[in-house]
């Protein structure tokens, strides 16, 4: 009995005040835990969206002023319902890809892209809206690992897969030509093809991307003729130059104008299209 008294005296002098300190850390820990799960209940992390679009001119189909009002609605939304993304707030910070012509530029949106990587650190681009300037966006954001979304990027480079981060929610000139193709297929028309159209090289040159998606099949052939804008003086200068690619003259006959490509696209400023050549034997099955 000594003993054990001794031992509870010594225990009570020593081991107190260790008794003590564990509860104290214990307490902390505790509270730290409870208010940890507090903050990530109320908590919301960003999720950042970086826009690159032309600001102003509308001549582009995915300009900020047609797609913005959506893009803003559809954040907004996001942001109302705790459902979609839990404990996210989604956000985004916008920049203009035109120059000073007011043209989607090749060298603006790459820049834009690189001041709204480095300011705001997004988890994903949207746009740009033109094909130029998509390049090399697209390029970028692949070696960032950062998935970019763009209906602006129809050319067939973008299909090639170059840009594996890239996801083109617009139409593409390849699936035109594999509609223009399936048309052709379809009637039997299988001849030979000809496409005419102009080309304006200070524009994002929807007349040739539109040609070199048809040209994705080898059974296309096409005439560039880049000064005939109106239908009629064109349809004038085609006998003369298929006289010189085809013997005899006599056999070249344009027997059916199928339909005008862009109107599918929602284009109306560009003259392409098809024109479907053969015999004049022929033309009466067409």
């Amino acid at each position: 009995i000594p003993f054990f008294l001794s031992f509870l005296m010594e225990f009570y002098f020593e081991g107190a005040p260790l008794l003590l300190v564990l509860l104290v850390v214990f307490g902390l820990q505790s509270e730290a835990t409870h208010v940890a799960q507090v903050n990530n209940l109320t908590h919301h992390q960003n999720i950042t969206l970086a826009v690159i679009l032309p600001q102003n001119n509308t001549k582009y189909p995915w300009a900020w002023p047609r797609i913005g009002p959506a893009v803003i609605r559809a954040i907004r939304n996001i942001n109302a319902d705790p459902t979609l993304l839990p404990n996210c707030h989604l956000m985004y910070f916008f920049k203009n890809s035109e120059n000073n012509d007011g043209m989607c530029s090749e060298s603006v949106a790459p820049l834009m892209a690189v001041d709204l990587k480095l300011a705001h650190d997004p988890w994903a681009f949207i746009g740009p809206g033109c094909s130029y300037s998509s390049a090399p966006v697209g390029r970028f954001t692949t070696h960032w690992d950062i998935p970019m979304v763009t209906a602006g990027a129809p050319a067939v480079a973008f299909s090639d897969g170059t840009y594996p981060f890239l996801t083109n929610t617009g139409p593409t000139h390849k699936n035109l030509g594999r509609f223009a193709f399936r048309i052709c297929e379809h009637f039997g028309w299988r001849e030979r093809v000809m496409l005419v159209f102009s080309d304006n090289k200070v524009d994002d040159r929807p007349c040739y991307f539109t040609i070199e998606g048809l040209k994705c099949f080898s059974w296309i052939f096409y005439v560039f003729v880049s000064s005939m804008n109106r239908f009629n003086p064109l349809m004038a200068v085609i006998p003369s130059s298929f006289q010189k690619l085809y013997s005899p003259p006599s056999h070249i006959h344009v027997s059916f104008i199928v339909f005008s490509l862009f109107s599918v696209l929602g284009f109306h400023h560009c003259c392409t299209h098809i024109l479907i050549l053969g015999s004049p034997d022929q033309s009466e099955a067409y």
